[in-house]
């Protein structure tokens, strides 16, 4: 995986996973999100290794003790490359590649390489481009560092005098301004779309969560839509909208899938995809699907919430559900199916359910139905219109 938009359609490569504890709460001692998200690149980790440090080595992010530890556990395991848990500098990686004598890899490059795979629509290919080619521009040292600059005159620049790395960069330049401008153009489409939508005064209903967590599922089970979904991480790049029918009182809303979030998501990836992301800021609801299963749960709500504040949605109303209830251990299945969850002070409504068996489904629409009637403006149902005194003749 030397470079960000390689496929993989032969035996998957053997990587070395490595996890560095710098004393933060969300470290994953186990490695098991690092090679769940190797597996979906198409690549076979081999072996495992962590450490602790109180904070990065400047030049080769675990020292060089730690860094021969690397080379001989590689070796040993045949490893053909080596992925960190954490974003590495560009030097650090140059001298990493240099101790080890392998590639090497960080967790940003890798969720990369996975959504360059699995973008589909134009505007999710756009994103993914510039945020590969964002990452590529602060690594081009490592491509061309064996090139001396060569001698040239006065009036050379952008002629033969010129470094090979200046013009590379150069070119991404140009590649980035492009990439942007077209982006541009779509999310253009976008908010004429979303201002359709509200001249309609449709309750749009975004759904967010972490990857994995069950969104598309759920998604497919609220308007009978086919959203590609599956059991790995990522499985969603692109925006899916379909209107959902509420009843009578309400009328149809409109749903909208999202990419899903996760620890670390790159900083390129979460500008990159302002316009698609765009359809959770402007919701009027966040349906914050919640993977009930997974005993990691607090930090990955804890996770979206912060992706959620950086793209300014985090004041919007949520509606917490807690899916995969099926896979919740019979001592551990809620006592209520309707309760609520404290998120930074607020009580946030949580609804439990099975998207996949169909279990808590009803509940679910129901209090969708309810929200939607307590926006400002919504249709009043016949039976509060009924409770309301007649007006004085």
């Amino acid at each position: 995986m030397t470079l960000p938009h390689q496929t993989f359609d032969g035996p998957a490569a053997p990587v070395l996973l490595v996890g560095v504890d710098f004393g933060l709460p969300h470290f994953d001692s186990e490695l098991e999100e690092l090679g769940l998200l190797a597996q979906t690149a198409g690549l076979a980790p081999v072996a495992r290794l962590t450490c602790k440090r109180k904070v990065p080595d400047a030049a080769l992010f675990v020292g060089s003790g730690k860094a021969d530890e690397i080379r001989t556990l590689a070796e040993m395991h045949g490893a053909q490359e080596v992925l960190f848990d954490q974003a590495l500098s560009p030097a650090q990686q140059r001298n990493l590649e240099r101790h080890i004598g392998l590639p090497v890899n960080d967790r940003t490059l890798l969720i990369l390489e996975i959504f360059a795979q699995r973008a589909r629509s134009h505007e999710g290919k756009l994103q993914v481009e510039l945020a590969r080619l964002q990452y590529l521009s602060t690594r081009l040292v490592r491509r061309w560092s064996h090139l001396e600059r060569q001698r040239g005159g006065i009036g050379t620049r952008g002629g033969p005098g010129e470094r090979q790395i200046e013009l590379d960069r150069r070119m991404i330049d140009d590649a980035i301004k492009r990439t942007r401008e077209r982006l541009v153009k779509v999310k253009r489409q976008r908010n004429t779309q979303r201002r359709q939508r509200e001249r309609r005064e449709t309750f749009n209903i975004s759904i967010v969560g972490y990857t994995n967590a069950g969104k598309s599922t759920l998604f497919n089970a609220l308007v009978k839509a086919r959203a590609y979904a599956a059991d790995q991480l990522f499985a969603t790049l692109d925006t899916t909208t379909r209107q959902l029918y509420l009843g009578e009182d309400v009328g149809s809303v409109s749903l909208s899938d999202t990419v899903g979030f996760i620890r670390d998501l790159p900083h390129g990836l979460v500008d990159a995809f302002q316009a698609t992301l765009q359809e959770a800021v402007d919701a009027d609801l966040l349906l914050h699907v919640v993977d009930a299963s997974n005993p990691g749960f607090p930090e990955q709500i804890a996770q979206v919430q912060l992706v959620l504040q950086e793209i300014g949605a985090a004041d919007i109303t949520q509606l917490l559900v807690f899916n995969k209830v099926d896979a919740v251990p019979p001592d551990a299945q809620p006592e209520a199916l309707l309760d609520s969850y404290e998120i930074d002070g607020r009580q946030i409504p949580r609804i439990y359910v099975s998207a996949r068996e169909g279990a808590g489904m009803a509940a679910l629409r129901a209090q969708l139905t309810a929200m939607a009637l307590e926006r400002p403006g919504a249709p009043m149902s016949p039976d509060a219109a009924a409770e309301l005194p007649a007006a004085e003749e």
